[in-house]
């Protein structure tokens, strides 16, 4: 798999520029440049402390981390968040609190959110009368069952 080069602009100096935890990972770890709390069922726009100039042919998508999500009901309201590559403004995480009763406090610098950077091909549509037939069809929402 081939390397690409992604220009990052630090707008908060203080935090640790974002990173793999582990060699393999996909997601590269962005950290809260502010501290807040979410309070039960409550969303905020967090700030990340970072821009970049994500290359032409490849998109962001920010993504909930799975740790915060399965112990504190940390999500993400539009995930993934989709970063275009000519977007140049400072990237930021809708974080969202689904925990009913417990408020969560997130410290500047702490890991709230991860990013992948995708191809994203230019995709040419091509209106046709009929699509090619499948095993599945129409099926959806459903349609292969619950048990295996």
């Amino acid at each position: 798999m081939q390397n690409i080069t992604v220009p990052i602009k630090r707008l908060d100096e203080t935090l640790e520029m974002p990173e793999y935890a582990y060699v393999g990972d996909a997601g590269l770890d962005l950290r809260a440049a502010e501290d807040a709390v979410l309070k039960p069922f409550e969303r905020k726009l967090v700030s990340c402390g970072i821009a970049m100039a994500i290359p032409e042919g490849y998109a962001g998508f920010v993504l909930p981390r799975s740790g915060l999500a399965a112990k504190h009901g940390i999500s993400i309201v539009n995930a993934p968040g989709l970063i275009d590559s000519n977007y140049r403004g400072e990237i930021k995480a809708i974080l969202i609190n689904l925990d009913p009763e417990t408020p969560f406090e997130i410290a500047h610098g702490d890991r709230i959110a991860q990013l992948t950077i995708m191809a994203t091909p230019p995709v040419i549509l091509e209106e046709v009368d009929d699509l090619a037939e499948t095993e599945r069809g129409a099926g959806g929402f459903g349609s292969s069952g619950v048990a295996s």
